[in-house]
Parts: C-alpha cells; structure tokens; sequence
C-alpha cells in the first residue's frame, strides 16, 4: 500500500494537495518481479470460486499492461487457473477495457461461442508510469477484479443489458506510452525515458471523459429505454473523484448513488469498475436487481457503457493475503 504521505516524501506535493485534486488517499504497487499475470490469476480465482464453477470456455484479460508485448497475457492466466485448452485473448482499451470486455465476452455467449466466459480486468500501471512524474504517480495505482459470465435470460437477476462503445483515434495522443511499440521500434535511436513511460495531458483528458462518459451513459440508456430515475447504482471508472462527480451531476444522478472505490485504491485502469463493484457488493451496496449502469473512458481515445442488473451472488471468496506472497507494505 502506497499512501500520500509516501509519495511526499518523493514528489513536490503533500496529502492535501493529492486528495483536494484526485479524492485518493492510497494505492496499491505490485513487488519488484510481479506482473498483471500474477493478480489476473488472482482476481480469475476468486471468480471462479464465486460463480462456483471450476471451468469456462473462454478467458478475456483487459489490460494496458500486458506481461510481454508478445504473446498475449489471457493464456498464461488461463493455463494458471487450470482453464487449459479454453479460449483466451487480450482486450486493449485503456481504462475502457473492461466495458469493452464485457461486450466481447456477452458477444462470445450470445453468439453460441462459449457458455461461460471468466473476464478479468488487470493493470500494473507502477510498471508504466515515471515514479518521479507528480502529475501522474499520484492517481494511479494495481489491480485486478474479475466477474464469470454465463449464458441466461434478460429477465433474470445479473442479466447484462444494453451497451454503447465508441472511439476517436485522432486524439491518441492525450493518453499514451509513446515508446515499446512498432512505431517506435522502426525508427533509429533510442527512446526518452519522457516515452518509454505513461503520459497523459490531464486537463484534456477530464474535458473528453466527462462529456463522452456522459453521452455514452445517456446513449444506453435511452438504448434501454431506461430513464436517469431507473438507475439504482452509477459505476464510473475510478479516474478520480472529480471526475466521477462531474459525470454524475452532467447525468443529473444523485452523488450518492455513484459507487466510488478510488479512495483507497487509485485509477487502477480497467481493473476499476470490477473493484468498485466487488467492494460495493462486500459491503452490500449492491443487492440483487440493483439496475446498475456502468460508463468508462480511456486512452485511444475510448469509451463505452453498459446496463445491467446486479446477480445474487454467494458469499465473497476468501480475501487475499499479501503477507502470505511475501509483499511490501509502504505506509
């Protein structure tokens, strides 16, 4: 666990400063030599041991932070849970990832593919972002969540509803790890410690995700032919407090049902609407036929949303236990 206090100690800023801007008050970083895998793997089992079942056809990994460029991550994970033989790709959106995900992995159903698809949304963004860059050390943080879909009826309880995604490549460049990839690779030279890092121009990115988060989140709904008053729980992407607020008040939602979990964990990327939901269910803010309407932006650019309406769910799995996997704890 990283809190503010620590990264003080390391940046130009104090706690005030950090949660005044972001609403984050800790995040979490993965140990030297820990990669997206390992807390997919994590997140997969959990899923699996909720949704009481030991198989699935297909495994989609969301991540912008995959192990290698080449291959991808899902199969690894798949052969780790023991899901040999299943299905497995990667889903690159950014923090759009999991929105993204849920569409593929509900098209895979839908279309006779597999019965249950496991999807996990991962990210290790210490791996990417500079630890020296204030603007951007700050809000991001690790994780991974993780739901199992299966084929069902729109009428029953954790039906997944209507979606919304959409795209604009000609503003690519507000969010973006500049080097690694093929453009880079074909040119001479070596790249600037500015690009092999994460960059993103904040104050353009929180006009774009306020209002495509907005109108993506109208879109669907009117899809549905759902009215603002029909959504019990508002699930943004954790991208900062400020933000979520901001969608919320443009959709005219009550502050108070927008779920938030960035306060303890950060912008963890496409992990963040599985963690924000996991950490709503555990503490009941979720109940059974909650409508529930999900809505994320991210790099590329990318948004997308999504309808549904909460499961009944067993209890949770067991917690992980860092200690147990030898993890530093920083406070």
């Amino acid at each position: 666990m990283v809190t503010n206090e620590h990264l003080a100690r390391r940046l130009d800023t104090d706690d005030a400063w950090i949660r005044t801007r972001t609403g984050i008050r800790r995040r979490h970083a993965v140990d030297p030599g820990q990669a997206t895998s390992d807390l997919a793997v994590e997140a997969g089992r959990r899923a699996l041991v909720c949704a009481a079942t030991a198989s699935v056809d297909a495994v989609v990994v969301a991540t912008t932070t995959p192990d290698h460029s080449c291959p991808a991550t899902a199969p690894a994970v798949a052969a780790r849970l023991g899901l040999t033989g299943a299905a497995a790709f990667d889903i690159s959106a950014v923090c759009t990832g999991f929105v993204y995900g849920l569409a593929s992995a509900a098209g895979l159903i839908a279309a006779g593919v597999a019965e249950r698809v496991l999807l996990i949304g991962a990210d290790t963004y210490s791996t990417i972002v500079d630890p020296l860059d204030r603007a951007n050390a700050i809000i991001f943080g690790d994780g991974a969540g993780a739901v199992v879909l299966r084929a069902g009826h729109p009428d029953e309880p954790g039906a997944v509803g209507h979606f919304d995604l959409g795209s604009d490549g000609a503003h690519e460049d507000l969010i973006m790890v500049a080097a690694g990839g093929s453009r880079q690779r074909s040119r001479p030279g070596e790249p600037s410690r500015q690009d092999r890092h994460f960059g993103m121009r904040g104050k353009e990115v929180y006009r774009h995700a306020v209002t495509r988060m907005a109108e993506s989140a109208r879109a669907t709904l009117s899809r549905a032919g759902w009215k603002t008053d029909d959504v019990d729980h508002f699930v943004p992407h954790q991208a900062n407090l400020r933000i979520l607020h901001s969608v919320a008040d443009d959709l005219g939602l009550p502050r108070e049902r927008c779920v938030t979990h960035v306060e303890s964990v950060g912008n963890t990327g496409a992990a963040s609407i599985p963690l924000a939901l996991a950490d709503a269910a555990a503490g009941q803010t979720l109940r059974p036929g909650d409508r529930v309407l999900l809505t994320a932006f991210g790099g590329g650019l990318t948004w997308g949303s999504c309808l549904l309406t909460w499961p009944t769910l067993p209890a949770p799995a067991p917690p992980y236990d860092p200690h147990a996997q030898g993890e530093r704890t920083t406070s």
